[in-house]
């Protein structure tokens, strides 16, 4: 892949924004922007996850990372739905989040009392990269905004994203994106079927 303009940031969340790496879920055959290791390491640099000084990411990498992003997908649909994941979905994370690097904690002093912190730290290869996209997607399984998970509304989208609108009913990914590209074909249908 030449450009990174194949992701699309509308998920709300990273491990969200990971699952819409594989484009086009309506089609019988979706469209895949991790082709390759190095799609791989420039998605988890562009999220900060990966230490620019990080080395090659083999090929295996890649299979982990694509089994890590159905497994996480999956997981939220059912969660979404009330269920719960499969054992072999949560299996799949879990190994994942075991491979992130340990939070960097640090002292601070907060309103006069000493607080704790942990500083942001980027992995040193693509296994602990993706294992901060699986710590991502376990906070989401165990937080309520689980229940805010949406699919685009668009017929010709399907990205997942949290619904975080003061109503909750947010419909498309994006306006810009989805929302208006779908008003503009209803209004042009509605016009065609006025002539």
């Amino acid at each position: 892949m030449t450009t990174d303009d194949e992701w699309l940031w509308y998920g709300g969340r990273m491990c969200l924004d990971f699952v819409n790496t594989l484009r086009d879920r309506w089609k019988a055959l979706p469209r895949e922007t991790l082709r390759e290791p190095d799609d791989l390491v420039r998605w988890l640099r562009g999220v900060d996850l990966l230490a620019v000084r990080a080395c090659e990411v083999p090929e295996s990498a890649l299979r982990s990372a694509v089994a890590l992003r159905e497994a996480i997908d999956r997981a939220v649909l059912c969660a979404v739905d009330g269920g719960l994941p499969t054992p072999a979905d949560i299996a799949v994370i879990n190994e994942a989040s075991a491979a992130a690097p340990r939070p960097v904690l640090q002292l601070t002093v907060i309103d006069g009392q000493l607080e704790s912190s942990s500083a942001p730290h980027a992995a040193e290869d693509a296994a602990g990269g993706l294992g901060l996209v699986a710590q991502d997607a376990i906070e989401l399984l165990l937080s309520s905004e689980i229940r805010r998970v949406r699919i685009c509304g668009s017929e010709r989208c399907a990205l997942r994203f949290v619904d975080r609108s003061p109503a909750h009913n947010r419909r498309w990914c994006s306006m810009t994106r989805c929302g208006n590209r779908t008003k503009v074909r209803l209004h042009q249908a509605r016009s065609r079927a006025r002539d």
